[in-house]
């Protein structure tokens, strides 16, 4: 038989998560002085990756055991781009974004030190480039939405919930903000992340 003490042990220290989220990852936001004027530091991912092959993105990745997002963020940054965790000031975690697939995205706000190198990863990055903040601010997103659709089985036992058959599911919106930079598009949830980041700036 349950008990209140059994409660108390599960439950007592726990750190809320999101429910049925099937993974975490962090990606650093990278900011970076250049003589254009301070930029955002993009990469693009190798034609030979199984996901999301050739977009563009920031460096990251999953998470792994009880990493924070922002060390698993500058991991990936090592991994990816051969910027050592020194090298960057982490200023902020961003608003977190859940995703319809199942996982939850820490975006984490860094500067780069401007004496760094960068040094792609063939393995995993095509190519990287930066884009002025001023640029990215003067030339806002198109937003585009589209409609995330119950599509609810035959044998849901609606007669047991005591719901007809015509009940109306809630669906959602996701929107896709794209940045026309030339030559790299800058969409989905890195486009969105971008968004945040300058919602407000002068």
């Amino acid at each position: 038989m349950a008990s209140l003490e059994e409660f108390r042990r599960q439950w007592t220290g726990h750190v809320p998560e999101i429910q049925d989220m099937k993974a975490q990852y962090a990606v650093l936001v990278p900011l970076v002085e250049r003589p254009e004027g301070l930029s955002l530091l993009y990469e693009v991912r190798a034609d030979t990756l199984g996901r999301q092959p050739g977009e563009v993105c920031f460096p990251g990745g999953r998470m792994e055991g009880r990493e924070s997002p922002a060390a698993c963020a500058l991991r990936e940054t090592w991994e990816e781009l051969a910027i050592p965790p020194e090298s960057v000031e982490v200023v902020a975690s961003l608003d977190l974004l859940t995703h319809q697939g199942g996982f939850v995205m820490h975006p984490i706000l860094g500067i780069v030190a401007p004496e760094v190198t960068v040094c792609p990863s063939s393995a995993e990055v095509k190519e990287v480039f930066t884009v002025p903040v001023d640029w990215l601010l003067e030339h806002p997103p198109a937003v585009y939405t589209y409609d995330l659709l119950p599509q609810v089985g035959e044998d849901f036992p609606y007669a047991r919930v005591g719901f007809p058959r015509g009940y109306r599911w809630r669906g959602g919106k996701v929107t896709v903000p794209v940045y026309d930079w030339p030559g790299h598009p800058i969409w989905g949830l890195t486009g969105r992340i971008t968004r945040r980041l300058l919602e407000g700036m002068a």
